[in-house]
């Protein structure tokens, strides 16, 4: 009988908050090179960020996109700028339920946002190095509002690929059956978000991975999750994002306290895992390989 025929699985593991501190930062350089972390999203008005280019500058292999930040963070404009969506000293509302619904009804919000993800693109260009995506800080990128105001800078920006938040939940519970009801919310959410935005980014020809985990497991993909992940990956792209860091870390305690960040990073860096990826044959690729991916698969 002929061998059986193995369909390529392709795997981008994308390390979000680079830029956030200076653990974050040595984290997600950690796993990149010793490990499978392939890809890396830059906040580019958090603390450590300038600290984030220098690093990522002087290696070539690490993808690096653009995690917009609006929510629980800095805006890149001043408050003259922004009266409706930061606070006196700058920064965004930690309530991302709050800052959901401000942009969604606030004309005025809609046009600072619009003017903010502007700046944010800019400045992430600015640093010279090549933009692999966009993503949002706990995914404010789905929001509606952001999604079109990114859309609309996208031929300008030549933005090349974008995360699409959605997972599916049957694998998610599969993985790791612990707080259900949560993962089941997530998942209702950010279902309903993705049938609009997909149909977005297709109509714009942005590229984004055909599937995504590490939405219900955020700050606890450890080795366990990993490999029981790796053989249940489907044929296509599929995005791991997830959170490594170095601890104790000030910036962490204060933003994620739950996360089990020093975890996460033990598990990109495992052995095993690596051994476990090269037996399923896994191809590790991240965001800036996506257009030609897609120009294989003839989308």
């Amino acid at each position: 009988m002929p061998a059986p025929v193995r369909v390529a699985r392709y795997l981008i593991v994308n390390g979000d908050d680079f830029g956030l501190s200076a653990q974050v930062n040595a984290g997600i350089l950690h796993a990149h090179q010793q490990g499978i972390l392939t890809n890396t999203s830059l906040m580019v008005t958090a603390p450590a960020w300038e600290e984030a280019v220098e690093l990522a500058r002087s290696t070539q292999r690490l993808g690096v996109g653009l995690h917009v930040t609006l929510v629980q963070g800095r805006a890149a404009l001043s408050r003259q700028h922004l009266r409706t969506i930061i606070d006196s000293e700058g920064n965004f509302t930690h309530d991302p339920t709050w800052a959901g619904l401000r942009y969604y009804f606030s004309q005025q919000a809609r046009e600072e946002i619009r003017a903010e993800c502007r700046a944010q693109i800019e400045r992430f260009l600015e640093t010279g190095l090549p933009l692999s995506h966009i993503d949002g800080h706990l995914n404010i990128h789905m929001h509606p509002v952001v999604m079109d105001a990114l859309l609309a800078l996208a031929q300008e920006y030549h933005i090349p690929a974008m995360r699409l938040t959605r997972e599916n939940l049957t694998t998610s519970l599969m993985l790791d059956p612990h707080h259900a009801l949560r993962k089941r919310w997530e998942s209702f959410v950010f279902t309903s978000l993705a049938r609009t935005t997909e149909k977005k980014l297709w109509r714009a020809c942005i590229p984004y991975p055909d599937h995504l985990f590490g939405l219900h497991q955020s700050g606890a993909v450890d080795e366990s999750y990993l490999l029981g992940l790796l053989p249940r990956l489907q044929a296509g792209v599929t995005e791991l994002y997830c959170h490594p860091s170095f601890l104790p870390c000030p910036e962490v305690e204060r933003w994620t306290p739950t996360y089990q960040r020093d975890v996460e990073l033990a598990a990109l860096t495992s052995p095993t895992v690596r051994a476990a990826a090269a037996e399923e044959n896994i191809r590790f690729v991240n965001y800036r390989d996506l257009p030609s991916l897609r120009e294989e698969a003839g989308d």
